[in-house]
């Protein structure tokens, strides 16, 4: 592959890859006025209006609109009434992503809630280390750990919507995804579409045991 080619395709994934999972919100982030510029912006874009249109429909300005979709200004309450009705939108909706409630769910060493998932045999354990509903990610995340015991059975594969990763902790299996195995060790991790057939087929040592988290949109 030639050298251009070849530092194009490192700086593609290099941006792809960029965002730091570290990374704290501006200060700027939490005010009042970003949460309202945002939420303009989105309900623009979710109806297809372009600013200058936008614009046309309220008599603002297109500086104004744009100062106002960054979070550069404070408008007015009138200002508010006027973009609400050209947006067909309740007034109380600009200020959703200001005053949203953030979940965080702590589950303690053994506590996780034990369920029977489809395709479930004996001596395979599931505990769901937690749960959050409805939320501004657009993403459900179902995170469990997954225990199999000396007496476990082999299943049938399973098969559902979203991603899956699974992350290896204890013990050694072959885990089936779509025509391939996979030889699971300690520390390892199976990165997967779970629409393809997966699950445990061959197990090497046990007791197992892998973290396994689905991850799938809200609306599905």
């Amino acid at each position: 592959m030639p050298q251009a080619i070849k530092q194009a395709d490192t700086k593609d994934r290099t941006a792809r890859l960029s965002q730091d999972p570290h990374r704290l919100r501006e200060e700027r982030e939490n005010v009042l006025e970003v949460a309202i510029g945002r939420e303009v912006r989105a309900f623009r874009r979710q109806k297809d209006i372009t600013v200058a249109e936008l614009a046309a429909r309220t008599g603002l300005s297109i500086g104004m609109l744009s100062k106002i979709e960054n979070g550069n200004t404070s408008p007015s309450l009138t200002t508010l009434q006027t973009l609400a009705h050209a947006l067909s939108v309740p007034l109380t909706s600009f200020f959703r992503g200001f005053e949203e409630h953030r979940e965080a769910v702590h589950t303690r060493a053994g506590e996780g809630v034990e369920i029977e998932r489809a395709g479930t045999r004996a001596g395979h354990q599931y505990n769901l280390l937690g749960h959050i509903g409805a939320n501004a990610s657009g993403v459900m995340v179902e995170p469990y750990l997954i225990t199999l015991s000396t007496e476990s059975d082999i299943f049938p594969t399973f098969q559902h919507g979203g991603i899956e990763t699974i992350y290896m902790l204890e013990g050694e299996l072959r885990y089936r995804h779509s025509n391939n195995l996979y030889h699971l060790r300690p520390g390892d991790t199976l990165f997967f579409d779970a629409d393809a057939p997966h699950g445990p087929e061959v197990l090497e040592k046990l007791p197992a045991r892998y973290l396994s988290i689905i991850c799938y949109p809200q609306n599905t």
